[in-house]
């Protein structure tokens, strides 16, 4: 664990002997041992704790990215359907266009009777030829 060789352990344990007593020294493994676990463990949960924010992390960046593509179909999908309106606007408009033109000929075909009474049987022939061409 920290690079030591058997020889060093020996001494180690000698010093520990002698400085602790054969009585103590049983305990004072226990309580090193003890001491060994719980920074074995704290350093497990930091590096547990840190592989946690690194994958939260990650997860904020993806959802990101997906709110972005969210947004963007959003707006092309806003785009598309203000497209769609303006093509039904214009349709639309297209058909009361039609219609006032319709409503012109009329009123003119009206003015020219009432103008010439005599010419009604000609406009009433010419409009039959008309609708029969359409």
């Amino acid at each position: 664990m920290f690079g030591m060789g058997f020889g060093e352990l020996l001494l180690i344990g000698i010093i520990a002997i002698l400085f602790l007593g054969p009585d103590k020294l049983p305990e004072a493994m226990v309580q090193i041992a003890k001491f060994f676990k719980s920074f074995k463990k704290s350093i497990n949960e930091a590096k547990s704790s840190i592989e946690q924010e690194m994958q939260i992390q990650d997860l904020k960046e993806e959802a990101k990215k997906y709110k972005q593509k969210l947004d963007s179909a959003a707006t092309s999908a806003k785009k598309q359907l203000s497209f769609d309106e303006l093509e039904e606007i214009k349709s639309s408009t297209k058909n009361i266009s039609e219609t006032i033109k319709d409503i012109k000929n009329d009123v003119e075909k009206t003015k020219n009777v009432v103008k010439n009474p005599m010419n009604t049987d000609r406009a009433i022939k010419n409009e039959k030829n008309e609708e029969e061409n359409v």
